[in-house]
């Protein structure tokens, strides 16, 4: 049975996670894919912890970090935020971790934090990962069009939303279903 945790993100983590970000694995499906450097990554991870309206964990698969998963935008007044995650290790990728981490942070916003809206949006050609969100009953709410340049090429994204009342009903019982049926414990994520 796989065991999936998110740690919120440590010092020691500064270098790898810039490793991730350049990596081949991760860089083209983010907004930008030029080459980060350590100046610009040190700058970036300095200011983790001084932002409230963000939150960062690092997934490990079996006690090994494999990923990235964060909050954006957290807007307590609106009760709304953003979210994404990536899978740095490409062997772990179809083993239901994404599933796992989706789940989790679905729990982690309507339940720890009180939020009634978590966002997202996905380059349009990551088609595995905006249908994952369908999956777990995000609605496509955006076509951003032509919204970031990748390798030269404009490129749409699609924005999609989760409303708490929408999970708390059959979205939130098919996922447990899905990730019980894969061998997942759920019994410590509400306790997020």
């Amino acid at each position: 049975m796989p065991t999936v945790t998110l740690r919120a993100v440590a010092a020691h983590d500064q270098e790898r996670l810039l490793e991730w970000r350049n990596s081949d694995a991760v860089a083209p499906y983010m907004y930008s894919d030029h080459l980060i450097s350590e100046g610009e990554h040190a700058a970036w991870f300095s200011r983790l912890g001084t932002n409230p309206t963000v939150r960062y964990w690092v997934i490990e698969l079996d006690g090994h970090p494999v990923g990235l998963a964060n909050l954006a935008d957290i807007d307590l007044k609106n009760r709304r935020c953003a979210w994404a995650y990536y899978l740095a290790d490409p062997s772990v990728r179809g083993l239901g971790v994404g599933s796992f981490v989706e789940y989790w942070v679905i729990e982690y916003v309507f339940g720890v934090l009180g939020l009634t809206k978590l966002w997202c949006e996905v380059i349009e050609s990551n088609k595995a990962v905006w249908r994952l969100h369908e999956g777990f009953g995000f609605t496509r709410e955006a076509v951003l069009r032509n919204h970031v340049v990748k390798g030269g090429q404009p490129q749409d994204v699609i924005g999609l939303g989760l409303l708490e009342s929408e999970w708390r009903g059959a979205a939130r019982d098919a996922a447990r279903e899905r990730l019980i049926a894969k061998g997942f414990d759920l019994s410590a994520v509400s306790a997020a």
